[in-house]
């Protein structure tokens, strides 16, 4: 298994496809890919259909995954701005590779029979695959998608992200073998020898104690620990330094525990999920996730030095606990909302990934939604950094 990734930054896609690929042949041995991951900046709009075509026509046999992105990573680099091209591509012996793609009235209910499902993704679990899956924001249901594959295909590895760069539906890309589609998911199932593991940062720490959830109603929080949230924030408020109560007010989020038989919980635990707000009359507080009675949540807040503190603690969890072969490539989904406007540097991410795991190649794009699994269960991430980690099976 070898990797290579290149970005390139010609404002002529075709010229910037030309010495992208001869680069990656370079990368490879003069090997052609079996698979070429593509991302491509929204400057390239006009041409994302021309893409595919130019692509084939330097990698006649390796199969195309990618989407559109307002930011690309490759080659050691994170570009988020003007005309970019990531490529990223890998030779995969004994591995197989199966695409789908899938509109959101082709997604089985989460609930259905398990065969339902392996029949709409043509795979059975007994084959074991991993998955990388690409979506476009304005046309699809993700958190719905994983929850049906985190039934059928529970032991099962998925990584990927929302596309961005458009505004409309319609204006998304997402590129599937010689096809592009501009609505709904790709999936892309790996099986055979490829092991990839998922590294998931969502960049927060917790504030204040871990608080059961004494009354809910769906995404409403109505007590916490028997009080109003208002009046629990503004204890909480009293107790914190000056610039953690500056976060507060514009950089505050709600972890909900992933473990509820825990006597003490640790970063890494905690699904974090937005607080839309307070009601006025009230003081309950609004999240954009269902929150039962009786589960477990603390508030979270996130700035630059604490999601890089997070990424670190992930990437360095990940090196000491894993079982995996020796890294040989990865893919990395990043929020656009982190990079440089985040931490007042470039490549962040990318580095501290070479740093702490392995100098491997590294691709992949800034998008709207990370998925990545929390605690062994798959979501959909904003803020957030997911690398998909490959290895040769062991």
């Amino acid at each position: 298994m070898r990797w290579a990734s290149v970005i390139d930054t010609d404002a002529l896609l075709s010229t910037a496809v030309t010495h992208a690929a001869a680069k990656i042949f370079k990368g490879l041995g003069n090997c052609e890919p079996d698979l070429l991951t593509v991302f491509v900046s929204a400057h390239h709009a006009a041409r994302f259909e021309e893409l595919s075509y130019l692509l084939l026509r330097e990698f006649e046999s390796s199969y195309l995954f990618g989407c559109c992105a307002v930011g690309v990573i490759g080659g050691g680099r994170e570009i988020e701005d003007g005309p970019c091209l990531s490529l990223t591509g890998a030779t995969l012996p004994g591995v197989r590779m199966k695409g789908v793609h899938l509109d959101a009235a082709q997604v089985p209910p989460v609930y259905a029979e398990p065969h339902v499902w392996e029949d709409t993704m043509h795979l059975t679990a007994s084959q074991q695959p991993s998955f990388l899956i690409l979506a476009d924001p304005f046309s699809f249901e993700t958190e719905t998608f994983v929850k049906g594959l985190d039934r059928v295909y529970p032991s099962a590895t998925k990584v990927g992200g929302l596309a961005s760069g458009a505004r409309q539906v319609g204006g998304s890309a997402l590129y599937l073998g010689n096809e592009i589609h501009r609505s709904g998911a790709i999936a892309l199932a790996l099986t055979g020898n490829v092991q990839i593991d998922p590294v998931v940062a969502q960049g927060c720490r917790p504030i204040g104690d871990p608080m059961f959830v004494t009354l809910a109603h769906e995404n409403l929080i109505r007590e916490l620990d028997g009080r109003v949230p208002r009046d629990v924030l503004g204890t909480l408020f009293e107790r914190l330094p000056p610039l953690d109560r500056e976060l507060l007010t514009d950089s505050l989020f709600l972890g909900m525990a992933m473990r509820a038989d825990a006597s003490q919980y640790v970063p890494g635990d905690f699904l974090i999920r937005n607080i839309l707000g307070m009601d006025p009359q009230s003081g309950a507080l609004w999240v954009n996730a269902h929150v039962p009675t009786n589960s477990v949540v603390q508030f979270h807040l996130r700035d630059a030095a604490t999601s890089a503190y997070d990424l670190e603690r992930a990437l360095t969890h990940y090196k000491t606990s894993t079982l995996s072969g020796p890294s040989t490539g990865a893919l990395l989904f990043s929020c656009s909302g982190r990079g440089y406007g985040l931490y007042g540097q470039t490549d962040h991410d990318s580095n501290a990934f070479r740093r702490l795991i392995a100098d491997v190649p590294i691709g992949g794009f800034f998008g709207d939604g990370e998925i990545g699994p929390v605690q062994n269960s798959t979501y959909l991430h904003g803020y957030t950094s997911a690398f998909a980690v490959f290895s040769e099976r062991k």
